[in-house]
């Protein structure tokens, strides 16, 4: 009998976009997957795709006691219902409330991926009063003999041992989902003289998106030749997110051409001459992955997250966090060389290769799995 995995996260987004290649992968090895989350405008995408989907009856934003307590109810009825010989929690909210329904349903094996350390690490007053409340709770439901817990960089596991959220060599880095080599590949290009940068992610403000746009009005006020599209939609379930009058009034500037969601990513990176990523915090960030395997410099901030992808000087530069004019050096060093930008570009796609390949992750997983006690084919063989 083969095992049964659950994917846990609270968002279906996180689970199609991020973690469809690897449920694939498991599949291949002759587990059963199945994905658990909230329902969503990706739910039959994830059904489509091949996948055993139940909901999740969970709301990102609430923080009402009664809802909550309902979510984790409900996440323990689902594991219980289930019994799986794994469960795989994205991001820290699952991680935390997965973690307590994984106790009291008695599952055997907890796989907890933080791939980022979101608002409740934030410096903002209302993230310093929620971990004054959910530290103690975390410390008491991750640290447990039948859990492990994955980060995407050394910097995001080094918080958790602070806080004693996790021991140290009690957790394991695994660099990000990895990128598709062949699917995002360098396009050919001809230098018109105005080079096109392009940032993708969700509009919130720890993602540096005010940043993004204070640089491109700076530059373009003071005589650069360039133009700046941003890829991505508001996330309102997120305290971060920008409001929408304050977005409308930067489409109104005209500085920065917002296209909103995108599921083109391969073609409109094509068009693209340099990837820029202003953030405050990440894991190891997909789409700075993705343009580098597109063949495009970088141009990220000084965190752990951008320098796991860029080597300063050699595919991009990194930048102070919340320096939009320290930024807009950067842009401009790198918008006004061509030859500067193909041979960054060819080291950033070396980088991809070597690096970040998503095969090379998944292989990372299956070995984790296989520490962890569960089997899987060898060739189409069981290995007993």
């Amino acid at each position: 009998m083969s095992s049964k995995i659950l994917f846990v996260a609270n968002w279906d987004w996180v689970l199609y976009n991020f973690r469809l290649p690897l449920a694939e992968a498991l599949q291949r090895d002759g587990l059963e997957v199945l994905l658990v989350c909230p329902a969503g405008i990706y739910t039959d995408r994830i059904q489509q795709a091949g996948f055993a989907w139940r909901p999740w009856g969970m709301e990102r934003k609430s923080m009402g006691l009664l809802q909550e307590a309902a979510a984790l109810l409900d996440l323990t009825r689902i594991y219980r219902e289930e019994a799986p010989d794994l469960v795989h929690h994205f991001t820290i909210k699952p991680c935390l409330y997965g973690s307590i329904a994984a106790r009291m349903a008695r599952v055997p094996r907890v796989l907890n991926n933080f791939t980022g350390l979101g608002f409740l690490f934030s410096d903002s007053r209302k993230a310093a009063l929620l971990r004054l409340l959910l530290l103690p709770l975390m410390r008491v439901a991750l640290n447990w003999r039948n859990a492990r817990l994955v980060f995407q960089n050394r910097a995001n596991q080094q918080v958790f041992e602070q806080v004693r959220l996790s021991a140290p060599g009690e957790s394991v880095i695994i660099a990000g989902t990895g990128v598709d080599v062949e699917r995002f590949s360098p396009a050919s290009k001809t230098d018109s003289g105005e080079p096109l940068c392009l940032m993708a992610s969700r509009l919130l403000w720890d993602k540096g998106v005010g940043e993004y746009v204070a640089a491109a009005a700076y530059l373009l006020e003071t005589g650069y030749s360039g133009a700046f599209w941003l890829a991505g939609e508001r996330d309102p379930g997120n305290p971060a997110c920008i409001p929408a009058d304050q977005i409308e009034a930067w489409k109104q500037q005209g500085h920065v051409r917002f296209l909103g969601h995108r599921l083109d990513m391969p073609a409109l990176l094509a068009q693209a001459d340099i990837a820029v990523l202003p953030s405050y915090h990440e894991g190891v960030p997909l789409f700075l992955l993705e343009a580098a395997a597109a063949g495009l410099p970088l141009i990220g901030t000084d965190i752990e997250g951008c320098r796991t992808i860029i080597d300063e000087g050699e595919n991009g530069h990194v930048v102070p966090v919340k320096d939009y004019k320290v930024l807009a050096g950067a842009i401009r060093h790198v918008g006004v060389d061509g030859a500067l930008r193909q041979r960054m570009g060819e080291r950033s796609r070396a980088i991809a290769e070597s690096r970040f390949d998503k095969e090379r992750i998944i292989k990372q997983y299956r070995s984790l799995y296989q520490s962890m006690g569960i089997r899987m084919l060898a060739d189409g063989k069981d290995p007993r």
